[in-house]
């Protein structure tokens, strides 16, 4: 495994951050693929022998129970300051803002969830799920300078926005005196590359670190069309993002299977040598060992210039899908995308 810093933070992370969307309790939340306990305990176990030492969750995902089996799992199996631990809070429910719960308060109480499902002291990283229309990004930004210096939390990173909305955010924390977001955690991949626009060249320009999530675009870079997993049959949310365009992606696709071959590698292994020239440390979710070995080896494989043109030269521009629909939505739209099955955690 190889390291790097974390944007402009002192964290050193793996080049493989392990997606942890794929653990919890599968009767309890949003997704019916989840690994229980005991499989999502082993899958982290095995990720950290094999020197992953960076962990996305998110309170949302299956109901905590996520941060529960994140937690156990690096409690029992890792020295703590040996490991980056990200989680995600969700913008205030109607409920809240009906009941004048502020956006620093919100923070206070997810923060504090989150610790006592994760059963740890503190969180390396604290991210902000979506951008949250209906919450001033003041209270925001003030809310996560206080758990900061609470000692709760680390740093803070973003989720599902805009590069103005970033930039946006950073000046105003350099203004007031907040701490920055110093990484992004966006949906990018060889099949959705729309972060290419706006959002890359600013985190360049600024060392922001880029965290992207759907690295395999659900399994789809991972598989030639036709294969099947539980995954892909069952994520509806993923069929949403990427369904309507399985015509276009198809030649990128097979061009990705095609450089597998001559390698005589996977075809995870080749789109996430991709990405690794493109960003700090994609999420790759793991639900099998050979999940993990296949994103561990993709740190070592050198693509070509030539063979990155040859990957990238069939993608057409693509519309925005999920959270980024729309270009503003409201606290219940947030709700109804991550939480439909979902209770409140807090």
């Amino acid at each position: 495994m190889k390291y790097t810093k974390l944007g402009n933070s002192k964290l050193n992370v793996s080049r493989i951050c392990m997606g942890c969307m794929g653990f919890g309790d599968p009767k309890n939340g949003m997704h019916t693929w989840t690994l229980p306990e005991e499989e999502s305990v082993e899958i982290i176990t095995n990720g950290l022998d094999n020197g992953i030492n960076f962990y996305d969750t998110a309170i949302g995902y299956q109901n905590g129970t996520s941060e529960q089996y994140v937690g156990k799992a690096i409690r029992e199996n890792a020295n703590r300051s040996d490991v980056v631990v990200a989680t995600k809070f969700l913008p205030r429910t109607e409920e809240e803002i009906k009941n004048n719960i502020t956006g620093q308060q919100h923070i206070h109480d997810f923060v504090d969830k989150s610790l006592e499902n994760l059963g740890l002291d503190y969180i390396d990283l604290y991210i902000y799920h979506m951008w949250d229309y209906n919450t001033p990004i003041y209270d925001i930004l003030e809310g996560l300078n206080e758990v900061i210096e609470e000692g709760k939390v680390k740093y803070i990173g973003i989720s599902n926005c805009f590069a103005w909305q970033l930039a946006k955010a950073n000046a105003l924390a350099d203004a007031e005196g907040f701490n920055k977001f110093v990484s992004i955690q966006g949906h990018y991949n060889l099949i959705f590359r729309e972060e290419e626009r706006e959002m890359i060249p600013l985190c360049k320009a600024d060392n922001i670190a880029t965290t992207p999530y759907s690295a395999l675009a659900s399994g789809r870079l991972s598989r030639l069309p036709g294969e099947e997993s539980k995954r892909l049959n069952e994520d509806f949310y993923a069929k949403l993002k990427y369904q309507s365009t399985e015509d276009k992606d198809a030649e990128i696709i097979k061009r990705v299977s095609e450089l597998a071959e001559n390698y005589d590698v996977s075809m995870t292994e080749v789109s996430l040598a991709w990405l690794l020239t493109k960003v700090t440390s994609p999420i790759v979710g793991a639900t099998k060992p050979h999940h993990v070995e296949g994103a561990v080896n993709s740190v070592d494989l050198a693509l070509t210039g030539d063979e990155i043109s040859y990957l990238e030269e069939p993608y057409v521009a693509h519309e925005l899908v999920g959270v980024m629909a729309d270009n503003k939505v409201s606290a219940s739209d947030n709700e109804k995308v991550w939480a439909k099955h979902t209770k409140n955690n807090i």
